[in-house]
């Protein structure tokens, strides 16, 4: 049985962060991500402003992502991709799978850094047809930032979160037109001055505003939409089902660990230590989406808390 100090499950800012700074203290640390490459949901936002916090300079995503990949590596984390953790037990021991088939670690220590999934049209309860050019603000983002593709040319972004106004510059980025921005409520998610991003960019919010239908055979031709002042018809060519977060933590839910039936997170104390003390959590798995230096912060804090469980001077 392979053995760490800590197993970190989770490569994006909140646990790339905790294991470098456990790294520098002296900590073995063992980080697992199942994506191919490590540094999370940046590595798909080609845009500003990351690592004002954590570098002192303004940077795009996937050049933040790199750069925290390369402090965890520099400290000596070990950093393996391609892993998917399957199930996890009592006291710090964990089942994955990878290229080398199964495996069962044992850590001392276990961080969960597993982030957040944007909800499904499905789960919004989205209606009409089901044609090509739906899709989330990370699908989005793969498809542009990775693949180098343009899926549509003038789509509509369900949502104000921040996550939304991502994709609104992914869009840009790409060449694409969004035709406007829907936000049910009658406020904007995200913090006020993000509106004016979208006014720079000749985007129009329309609040108040749910989808009711969406039409289109093949690829999306265009949406009814329920407007404050009654029906409306808008023509597009795509749809951005943007944020809507919830935790993605089906691991935790088929464990032992404690949900917390509010957040859909892990319950947790004020250090990050879940209902059994081998395990803490830390990121957006605890919460709405929050931004990727708030991630990055609370994974160094929670790194402190682990350090100091390690050493038996955690108050319990």
């Amino acid at each position: 049985m392979a053995q760490s100090d800590v197993l970190v499950i989770g490569a994006g800012p909140a646990g790339l962060s905790a294991a470098t700074e456990l790294a520098r203290r002296g900590v073995t640390v063992t980080v697992l991500d199942r994506e191919d490459t490590a540094g999370g949901i940046p590595r798909h936002c080609n845009h500003p402003p990351y690592g004002l916090r954590e570098f002192q300079r303004l940077m795009r995503g996937p050049a933040y992502a790199k750069r925290l990949v390369e402090e965890a590596l520099a400290s000596g984390v070990t950093i393996r991709t391609r892993t998917t953790v399957v199930a996890l037990h009592p006291g710090g021991r964990v089942e994955i799978t990878s290229p080398q088939g199964l495996e069962t670690l044992s850590a001392r220590a276990v961080l969960l850094a597993t982030g957040v999934r944007e909800t499904s049209r499905a789960a919004r309860l989205i209606g009409g047809e089901k044609p090509g050019g739906v899709m989330s603000t990370g699908a989005l983002q793969g498809i542009v930032h990775l693949n180098g593709q343009r899926p549509f040319q003038r789509p509509v972004i369900l949502g104000t979160e921040l996550v939304a106004f991502s994709a609104l510059l992914t869009c840009r980025h790409a060449g694409i037109t969004p035709v406007a921005m829907i936000e049910p409520a009658t406020r904007i998610t995200a913090y006020s001055p993000a509106a004016m991003l979208a006014r720079v960019l000749g985007v129009p919010i329309l609040r108040g505003t749910a989808i009711d239908a969406i039409y289109g055979r093949t690829r999306v031709e265009g949406l009814r939409l329920n407007r404050p002042d009654g029906p409306e018809e808008l023509a597009t060519d795509g749809v951005i089902v943007s944020g809507g977060f919830r935790p993605d933590a089906a691991l935790l839910r088929a464990s032992h660990l404690e949900v917390d039936p509010g957040s859909g997170g892990p319950v947790i104390d004020v250090w990050g230590r879940l209902s059994d003390p081998s395990y803490f959590a830390a990121g957006n798995l605890l919460r709405g989406v929050e931004t990727a230096g708030w991630c990055w912060a609370e994974g160094r804090r929670v790194a402190l808390a682990i350090h100091a469980a390690l050493q038996d001077r955690l108050p319990t």
